[in-house]
Protein backbone atom coordinates (compact mmCIF):
# COMPACT_ATOMS: atom_id res chain seq x y z
CA UNK A 1 0.00 0.00 0.00
CA UNK A 2 1.55 3.20 -0.86
CA UNK A 3 1.87 6.17 1.47
CA UNK A 4 -0.92 8.13 -0.39
CA UNK A 5 -3.31 5.30 0.55
CA UNK A 6 -2.39 5.12 3.89
CA UNK A 7 -3.22 8.44 4.69
CA UNK A 8 -6.42 8.06 2.73
CA UNK A 9 -7.44 4.94 4.95
CA UNK A 10 -6.76 6.44 7.88
CA UNK A 11 -9.00 9.31 7.11
CA UNK A 12 -11.94 6.98 6.20
CA UNK A 13 -11.51 4.86 9.14
CA UNK A 14 -11.53 8.13 11.52
CA UNK A 15 -14.63 9.25 9.62
CA UNK A 16 -16.69 6.28 10.20
CA UNK A 17 -16.23 5.96 14.00
CA UNK A 18 -17.38 9.57 14.13
CA UNK A 19 -20.34 7.96 12.26
CA UNK A 20 -19.64 9.81 8.48
CA UNK A 21 -19.43 8.55 5.05
CA UNK A 22 -17.29 9.06 2.02
CA UNK A 23 -19.30 8.82 -1.16
CA UNK A 24 -18.12 9.80 -4.56
CA UNK A 25 -20.40 13.07 -5.19
CA UNK A 26 -22.55 12.79 -8.58
CA UNK A 27 -22.01 14.50 -11.24
CA UNK A 28 -23.38 18.17 -12.30
CA UNK A 29 -24.43 17.01 -15.95
CA UNK A 30 -26.09 14.04 -14.40
CA UNK A 31 -28.17 15.60 -11.85
CA UNK A 32 -29.55 18.19 -14.14
CA UNK A 33 -30.68 15.34 -16.61
CA UNK A 34 -32.17 13.92 -13.39
CA UNK A 35 -34.15 17.36 -12.88
CA UNK A 36 -35.11 17.29 -16.38
CA UNK A 37 -36.80 14.14 -16.28
CA UNK A 38 -38.70 15.06 -13.16
CA UNK A 39 -39.83 18.25 -14.35
CA UNK A 40 -43.56 18.94 -13.66
CA UNK A 41 -45.89 19.06 -16.51
CA UNK A 42 -49.71 21.33 -16.53
CA UNK A 43 -51.99 18.77 -18.11
CA UNK A 44 -55.45 18.80 -19.39
CA UNK A 45 -56.93 18.26 -15.56
CA UNK A 46 -56.46 20.93 -13.75
CA UNK A 47 -55.36 20.24 -9.88
CA UNK A 48 -57.51 20.05 -6.46
CA UNK A 49 -56.64 20.41 -3.30
CA UNK A 50 -57.80 16.62 -1.07
CA UNK A 51 -57.06 16.70 2.12
CA UNK A 52 -56.58 19.42 4.91
CA UNK A 53 -54.61 22.47 4.89
CA UNK A 54 -51.59 20.97 6.48
CA UNK A 55 -49.59 17.96 6.46
CA UNK A 56 -52.43 15.49 5.28
CA UNK A 57 -53.74 17.48 2.29
CA UNK A 58 -52.16 16.59 -1.42
CA UNK A 59 -52.70 18.04 -4.76
CA UNK A 60 -53.84 15.47 -7.46
CA UNK A 61 -55.05 15.92 -10.86
CA UNK A 62 -59.17 16.26 -10.94
CA UNK A 63 -59.40 12.91 -12.46
CA UNK A 64 -61.49 11.37 -10.09
CA UNK A 65 -64.40 9.99 -12.23
CA UNK A 66 -64.13 6.12 -12.36
CA UNK A 67 -61.26 6.09 -9.63
CA UNK A 68 -62.37 3.21 -7.46
CA UNK A 69 -60.23 3.04 -4.66
CA UNK A 70 -57.18 4.72 -2.56
CA UNK A 71 -54.29 2.50 -0.95
CA UNK A 72 -52.59 4.60 1.67
CA UNK A 73 -49.52 3.19 4.22
CA UNK A 74 -48.45 5.01 6.51
CA UNK A 75 -51.11 6.54 8.44
CA UNK A 76 -49.69 7.59 11.96
CA UNK A 77 -51.98 10.28 13.09
CA UNK A 78 -53.59 12.04 9.85
CA UNK A 79 -55.97 10.79 7.65
CA UNK A 80 -57.26 13.88 6.09
CA UNK A 81 -56.83 12.96 2.82
CA UNK A 82 -58.74 9.65 2.81
CA UNK A 83 -61.56 11.33 5.11
CA UNK A 84 -61.72 13.40 2.05
CA UNK A 85 -62.06 10.90 -0.77
CA UNK A 86 -64.18 8.52 1.41
CA UNK A 87 -66.89 11.46 1.44
CA UNK A 88 -66.46 11.60 -2.59
CA UNK A 89 -67.28 7.85 -2.37
CA UNK A 90 -63.77 6.53 -3.16
CA UNK A 91 -62.67 3.49 -0.61
CA UNK A 92 -59.63 3.97 0.90
CA UNK A 93 -57.54 0.97 2.51
CA UNK A 94 -55.06 2.34 4.96
CA UNK A 95 -51.99 0.51 6.74
CA UNK A 96 -50.20 1.39 9.31
CA UNK A 97 -47.86 -1.45 12.01
CA UNK A 98 -46.81 1.03 14.35
CA UNK A 99 -51.30 2.47 14.66
CA UNK A 100 -54.04 0.39 16.21
CA UNK A 101 -56.52 2.15 14.07
CA UNK A 102 -56.96 5.29 11.63
CA UNK A 103 -57.54 8.84 12.99
CA UNK A 104 -60.75 9.30 11.49
CA UNK A 105 -64.01 6.62 11.41
CA UNK A 106 -66.25 6.27 8.06
CA UNK A 107 -67.81 3.72 6.19
CA UNK A 108 -65.64 3.92 3.31
CA UNK A 109 -62.26 3.62 5.15
CA UNK A 110 -60.95 -0.53 6.09
CA UNK A 111 -57.84 -0.54 8.08
CA UNK A 112 -55.55 -3.57 9.16
CA UNK A 113 -52.31 -3.16 11.16
CA UNK A 114 -49.24 -4.08 8.83
CA UNK A 115 -46.41 -2.00 7.37
CA UNK A 116 -46.01 -1.64 3.18
CA UNK A 117 -42.64 -3.57 2.53
CA UNK A 118 -40.92 -6.35 0.50
CA UNK A 119 -42.33 -9.39 2.62
CA UNK A 120 -45.81 -10.63 3.40
CA UNK A 121 -46.02 -11.82 7.08
CA UNK A 122 -47.79 -11.09 10.50
CA UNK A 123 -46.12 -7.08 10.44
CA UNK A 124 -45.47 -6.42 6.32
CA UNK A 125 -47.62 -6.89 3.50
CA UNK A 126 -46.40 -6.03 -0.28
CA UNK A 127 -48.24 -4.05 -2.84
CA UNK A 128 -49.36 -6.08 -4.60
CA UNK A 129 -50.96 -8.89 -2.25
CA UNK A 130 -52.27 -5.61 -1.11
CA UNK A 131 -54.13 -4.75 -3.90
CA UNK A 132 -54.49 -8.44 -4.61
CA UNK A 133 -56.79 -9.03 -1.52
CA UNK A 134 -58.92 -5.69 -1.09
CA UNK A 135 -59.66 -4.86 -4.77
CA UNK A 136 -58.37 -8.37 -7.22
CA UNK A 137 -60.89 -7.51 -9.96
CA UNK A 138 -60.61 -3.79 -10.17
CA UNK A 139 -58.28 -1.07 -11.10
CA UNK A 140 -57.89 3.08 -11.75
CA UNK A 141 -56.59 3.33 -8.18
CA UNK A 142 -54.83 6.16 -6.25
CA UNK A 143 -52.00 5.35 -3.98
CA UNK A 144 -50.97 8.03 -1.37
CA UNK A 145 -47.47 6.80 0.20
CA UNK A 146 -45.46 8.50 3.10
CA UNK A 147 -43.67 5.61 4.43
CA UNK A 148 -40.62 7.32 5.30
CA UNK A 149 -37.89 6.04 2.94
CA UNK A 150 -39.38 2.79 2.56
CA UNK A 151 -40.66 3.62 -0.79
CA UNK A 152 -37.84 3.29 -2.42
CA UNK A 153 -37.76 -0.48 -2.22
CA UNK A 154 -41.96 -0.92 -1.99
CA UNK A 155 -41.51 0.79 -5.71
CA UNK A 156 -38.65 -0.97 -7.11
CA UNK A 157 -39.86 -4.77 -5.73
CA UNK A 158 -43.58 -3.95 -7.30
CA UNK A 159 -44.61 -5.25 -10.77
CA UNK A 160 -45.07 -2.72 -13.57
CA UNK A 161 -47.88 -4.57 -13.85
CA UNK A 162 -49.49 -3.68 -10.56
CA UNK A 163 -48.00 0.00 -10.89
CA UNK A 164 -49.94 0.80 -13.99
CA UNK A 165 -53.37 -0.31 -11.75
CA UNK A 166 -53.35 3.31 -10.42
CA UNK A 167 -54.29 6.45 -12.05
CA UNK A 168 -52.86 8.72 -9.86
CA UNK A 169 -49.66 8.31 -7.38
CA UNK A 170 -49.07 10.72 -4.76
CA UNK A 171 -45.51 9.76 -2.36
CA UNK A 172 -43.53 11.66 -0.20
CA UNK A 173 -40.10 11.23 -1.59
CA UNK A 174 -37.32 11.24 1.91
CA UNK A 175 -33.54 11.87 1.92
CA UNK A 176 -33.98 13.32 -1.25
CA UNK A 177 -31.02 15.20 -0.67
CA UNK A 178 -28.91 11.92 -1.11
CA UNK A 179 -28.89 12.80 -4.81
CA UNK A 180 -25.81 14.19 -4.17
CA UNK A 181 -23.43 11.33 -3.77
CA UNK A 182 -23.48 8.70 -6.55
CA UNK A 183 -25.26 5.61 -4.28
CA UNK A 184 -27.83 7.68 -3.05
CA UNK A 185 -28.63 9.01 -6.84
CA UNK A 186 -28.68 5.11 -8.24
CA UNK A 187 -31.26 4.42 -6.04
CA UNK A 188 -33.45 7.58 -6.27
CA UNK A 189 -32.80 7.78 -10.17
CA UNK A 190 -33.56 3.64 -10.23
CA UNK A 191 -37.19 4.28 -8.47
CA UNK A 192 -37.97 7.65 -10.54
CA UNK A 193 -36.81 5.34 -13.97
CA UNK A 194 -39.36 2.42 -13.03
CA UNK A 195 -42.59 5.41 -12.12
CA UNK A 196 -41.84 7.65 -15.17
CA UNK A 197 -42.04 4.62 -17.65
CA UNK A 198 -46.11 4.84 -16.94
CA UNK A 199 -46.27 8.18 -15.63
CA UNK A 200 -45.69 12.24 -15.51
CA UNK A 201 -44.78 14.02 -12.45
CA UNK A 202 -47.63 17.13 -12.44
CA UNK A 203 -46.80 18.30 -9.14
CA UNK A 204 -43.93 18.71 -6.47
CA UNK A 205 -44.55 20.27 -3.20
CA UNK A 206 -40.99 20.63 -0.79
CA UNK A 207 -42.37 19.52 3.44
CA UNK A 208 -41.31 22.58 4.54
CA UNK A 209 -40.26 20.72 7.70
CA UNK A 210 -36.37 20.82 6.63
CA UNK A 211 -34.92 23.62 4.59
CA UNK A 212 -33.31 22.37 0.73
CA UNK A 213 -29.96 21.57 1.09
CA UNK A 214 -27.51 23.79 -1.22
CA UNK A 215 -25.02 22.82 -3.25
CA UNK A 216 -23.54 24.90 -5.87
CA UNK A 217 -26.73 25.81 -8.49
CA UNK A 218 -28.86 22.81 -7.49
CA UNK A 219 -31.31 22.86 -4.26
CA UNK A 220 -32.51 19.75 -3.01
CA UNK A 221 -35.20 19.72 -0.22
CA UNK A 222 -35.09 16.67 1.46
CA UNK A 223 -38.26 16.00 1.90
CA UNK A 224 -40.23 16.15 -1.22
CA UNK A 225 -44.12 15.39 -2.09
CA UNK A 226 -44.77 14.65 -5.40
CA UNK A 227 -47.85 13.70 -7.76
CA UNK A 228 -47.56 11.63 -10.91
CA UNK A 229 -50.46 10.83 -13.07
CA UNK A 230 -50.85 7.71 -15.52
CA UNK A 231 -49.59 9.21 -18.70
CA UNK A 232 -52.55 7.17 -20.71
CA UNK A 233 -54.85 10.26 -18.77
CA UNK A 234 -52.92 13.01 -20.64
CA UNK A 235 -54.13 14.57 -23.56
CA UNK A 236 -52.36 18.36 -22.92
CA UNK A 237 -49.31 18.61 -21.56
CA UNK A 238 -46.99 21.97 -20.86
CA UNK A 239 -44.18 22.91 -18.56
CA UNK A 240 -45.22 23.86 -14.83
CA UNK A 241 -43.96 27.50 -14.61
CA UNK A 242 -45.37 28.15 -11.18
CA UNK A 243 -44.54 27.37 -8.02
CA UNK A 244 -45.67 27.54 -5.05
CA UNK A 245 -49.37 26.23 -6.39
CA UNK A 246 -52.22 28.36 -5.58
CA UNK A 247 -53.24 25.37 -3.20
CA UNK A 248 -49.93 24.72 -1.87
CA UNK A 249 -49.98 24.67 2.08
CA UNK A 250 -47.70 24.82 4.66
CA UNK A 251 -46.79 21.13 5.91
CA UNK A 252 -45.66 23.00 9.32
CA UNK A 253 -47.89 25.65 9.76
CA UNK A 254 -46.36 28.74 11.10
CA UNK A 255 -42.84 28.06 9.33
CA UNK A 256 -43.24 29.04 5.97
CA UNK A 257 -43.40 27.17 2.71
CA UNK A 258 -41.07 26.22 0.82
CA UNK A 259 -41.16 27.13 -3.08
CA UNK A 260 -40.13 24.78 -5.72
CA UNK A 261 -36.02 25.29 -6.26
CA UNK A 262 -36.07 26.95 -10.15
CA UNK A 263 -33.21 24.25 -10.72
CA UNK A 264 -36.45 21.75 -10.63
CA UNK A 265 -38.20 23.14 -13.70
CA UNK A 266 -35.13 24.92 -15.51
CA UNK A 267 -36.38 26.33 -19.03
Amino acid sequence: MSLGSSIKEKIKSFLYSKDYFISRATEPSVLADFMRSVRPLETNHDLIRVGGETDGGYLIPNDLEGVEACFSPGVSSCADFELDLARRGIRCFLADYSVESPPVSHPGIHFEKKYLGQTDDSTYTTLESWVGRRAPHQREFILQMDIEGGEYPVIIDTSSETLRKFRILVIEFHEMESLYVKWGFNLINLTFKKVLKDFEVVHIHPNNYMKPVVYGPYAIPPYMEFTFLRKDRITKRRPALTFPHPFDRENVAGKGDIPLPSCWYPE
